[in-house]
């Protein structure tokens, strides 16, 4: 009798050091993706307020400027669900630190580039190291935490990001002072320290399924499909729409987006997990989520040239400028998930979508002499409605899936974000770029706007107020998606009873 007693009280002791060590755990885990949110959104924020100067200093076309941004986005996009399921067959720690040094050493480079071409390239190899990240973090974090926590978790993440895009901003703008290598050099010791760090502290929480395979023919058929698409979209606006690259995109898209399609429904393990589509809950949140990036990631990038184009302003000044909407995340995001672990995530998310279309519509009556309280009002509103959106949605996607397929369904997650982001950036330069010359449109994007007629800066601002109507009613469509929903979880239980169960 005192002998099992002895043993009860040691496997008692035994469960709660493992407990321990798991809280402590949970928090390291999410310490170390909260230094990639960091170094990812620090990136981004630099790099987008250097795009005047990049145009400038590297005697570019704008064609070339925009696929700087948009290859990165655009092989992430395409890597990310490769990267999600290669982290459910090998474990999210090897990628995460390998994605984490690879964007190091990319960063490197690029700073040592000579021409847009060059850049262009390296930022592929960015692309490729960013998505071994973005498909692992959030399932490190969805392994390390309960469901009652995954909220706030991720919430926390949120926040990180929100402070790396206004810190990323005004840093931009002020390394641009020394010269836009160190747009990217900056990047370096972050990564050298966010890899130290993730190899010292993260360990593998997630099942690992090693008989799982890649699905090389839908990866191929997706990259040219989309590919295809976002050459005819972004050459289509400055050079015109039947110039033959333009045709060969369209055409490309046409004809392999469908054959993507169609391989992914008979696939006997595809690049993009059609079937997890058939929860209602994770199919209507990443349609959302695609919705929202297709809403809001142009934001920025217009912005930018609407601060050192028609008002003149020099980086940093923009980079201090474009704050507002970072602020708005910052202030939103935990709030959303605190509330979001009690009552759900339907709610939250379809109000903050909404809250996200009023200062999307409100930006589309800005005009050249609009005072800048009005422009930083509307820019609040709309991040802090994307801020109230994001976390509830995140953690509804990641706690709708089994753990073995969360790296496959961050994977969707992001691959979808990603995709509305390009389209987004495209499609608002389409719109904005055929509103005016070529001509006219570098001289605005580089900030060379002396000389520019009045009529031409008028033309401008017409092509961004219909990019923000535009941006404006897609965001309500996302709302209306977000709220379609329902409350159903897995097994039949509704999202406030599995938020009470876990409460």
């Amino acid at each position: 009798m005192a002998r099992n007693t002895a043993i009860g009280m040691k496997a008692r002791r035994g469960e709660v050091a493992r407990g321990e060590t798991a809280g402590a755990y949970k928090w390291m885990a999410l310490s170390c993706t909260s230094l990639g949110t960091l170094l990812a959104t620090l990136n981004s924020g630099t790099l987008i307020i250097a795009l005047p100067v990049l145009l400038r200093e590297l005697h570019t076309d704008l064609i070339t400027l925009v696929w700087v941004l948009l290859s990165y986005m655009l092989v992430q996009t395409v890597l990310v669900l490769t990267a999600g399921r290669l982290s459910d067959m090998v474990g999210r720690k090897h990628l995460f630190v390998l994605g984490s040094a690879a964007f190091g050493v990319a960063s490197l480079i690029a700073g040592f580039v000579s021409t847009g071409g060059e850049l262009v390239a390296v930022r592929v190899l960015q692309g490729a190291a960013g998505a071994l990240m973005m498909a692992t973090s959030s399932a490190i974090v969805t392994d390390a935490f309960p469901k009652r926590q995954l909220g706030v978790a991720l919430g926390t993440n949120m926040i990180v990001a929100a402070v790396g895009s206004i810190l990323g901003t005004i840093l931009g703008g002020w390394l641009t002072l020394f010269g836009w290598q160190w747009v990217f050099w900056f990047n370096v010791p972050f990564s050298v320290i966010g890899t130290i760090w993730a190899w010292l502290n993260l360990r593998e929480q997630g099942q690992i399924d090693r008989h799982q395979r890649f699905d090389i023919p839908g990866t191929i058929t997706y990259l040219i499909s989309i590919t295809g698409l976002l050459l005819a979209l972004t050459i289509g606006g400055i050079e015109g729409w039947t110039t033959p690259l333009v045709i060969g995109g369209f055409i490309a898209a046409i004809i392999f987006l469908p054959i993507f399609i169609v391989r992914e429904l008979h696939a006997r393990q595809p690049l993009l997990d059609l079937s997890l589509f058939r929860d209602r809950l994770f199919a209507m949140g990443n349609l959302s989520a695609f919705l929202n990036s297709l809403a809001r990631l142009a934001v920025t990038f217009l912005f930018v040239f609407y601060f050192q184009g028609p008002l003149q302003k020099d980086a940093l000044t923009a980079g201090i400028l474009l704050t507002p909407i970072a602020l708005g995340m910052l202030i939103t995001s935990p709030i959303s998930g605190y509330l979001a672990d009690r009552h759900g995530s339907r709610l939250l998310a379809s109000l903050g979508l909404v809250i996200a279309a009023v200062g999307l519509a409100g930006m589309a009556l800005i005009q050249i002499d609009t005072p800048y309280w009005y422009t930083a009002t509307v820019m609040f509103v709309m991040g802090a409605g994307s801020g109230l959106f994001n976390s509830p949605n995140t953690s509804a996607i990641m706690a709708s899936v089994r753990p073995g397929q969360r790296g496959i369904a961050a994977g969707t997650r992001t691959m979808l974000m990603n995709t509305g982001g390009v389209f987004s950036i495209a499609f608002a330069l389409a719109i904005v770029a055929s509103t005016l010359p070529a001509s006219v449109m570098f001289q605005i994007f580089a900030g060379v706007t002396a000389g520019v007629p009045a009529s031409a800066l008028t033309s401008f601002m017409n092509g961004l107020h219909i990019s923000f109507w535009l941006m404006a009613a897609i965001s309500l469509l996302a709302a209306v998606a977000s709220a379609m929903r329902g409350s159903a979880h897995p097994g039949g239980v509704t999202e406030e009873d599995a938020v009470a169960d876990v409460a």
